[in-house]
């Protein structure tokens, strides 16, 4: 990875048609909630969406730590390509979704001590997913410790896999795959291909998409204050995100 970019960021320019649009979900269109499944999507965001991804000949896609069920359970009935599990699983302009990794025995013994730590931090959550778990503390800030700790003892009984740290959680995962590697795979199928990525994210998972989309050429932008980061842009939250999209929709629609 190059250097990080500076702390003060240019807000991005307006969306262009040849773009390619990669999108984060949490913290990024969607506002965080204690819980996962708590989020809501405003009023309007889906038309949105499927506005740009016709204006952009398809080429949106959601990128994120979920899974893409989940995403689509939120989105429906938009449907667009995405990366799920910060890349484990991949669906492209094809519709179909690939997945790999298998879940090791190891992996059940981490999720059954870190359902106790949760017992005793009300609020404490543990998200099962499949080939990698994730230790949320975002209603329940004295569970960090205890949860980060379990985490990193665990590691060294599953090889191949890496810790992940992200806003209030921390994942254990496979380490062979990220958000960049989704990106690179994406843009070089349809409709992705031979467009300018611009991945927009605000976590420290997204990092791997921001370089992906800047060593491609392409523009990245950070929402929020997080910092350091290689963004080479950045938008001052949820709401300026979505506000830049709806804007996006009308320039794209008066160019049309």
């Amino acid at each position: 990875m190059s250097a990080p970019a500076p702390m003060i960021l240019p807000a991005p320019p307006p969306v262009q048609s040849h773009w390619a649009l990669f999108l984060d979900v949490d913290g990024c269109l969607l506002d965080f909630a204690d819980r996962p499944e708590d989020v809501d999507v405003p009023e309007g965001l889906r038309e949105a969406l499927q506005s740009l991804a016709s204006g952009l000949g398809g080429a949106v896609a959601f990128v994120s730590g979920r899974r893409i069920a989940q995403v689509d359970a939120l989105f429906a009935p938009l449907r667009l390509p995405a990366a799920g599990l910060h890349g484990l699983e991949l669906r492209q302009g094809d519709g179909i979704v690939e997945s790999c990794c298998d879940e090791p025995g190891d992996l059940r013994n981490v999720r059954e001590a870190a359902e106790k730590v949760a017992l005793a931090h009300p609020g404490a959550r543990v998200e099962d997913k499949g080939a990698a778990v994730a230790l949320h503390w975002r209603a329940a800030p004295a569970a960090r410790s205890p949860l980060e700790a379990l985490a990193a003892s665990a590691l060294a009984r599953l090889p191949g896999y890496r810790l992940q740290h992200g806003n209030c959680v921390v994942e254990l995962r496979p380490a062979h795959s990220d958000k960049g590697e989704a990106v690179r795979r994406l843009m070089e199928t349809a409709p992705f291909a031979g467009r300018l990525p611009v991945y927009a994210g605000d976590d420290l998972t997204d990092e791997d998409g921001f370089s992906a989309a800047n060593r491609l050429g392409g523009l990245s932008v950070r929402v929020g204050d997080r910092h350091p980061s290689l963004a080479t842009h950045a938008l001052a939250d949820t709401a300026a995100l979505r506000d830049w999209l709806h804007e996006g929709v009308a320039r794209l629609g008066a160019t049309a």
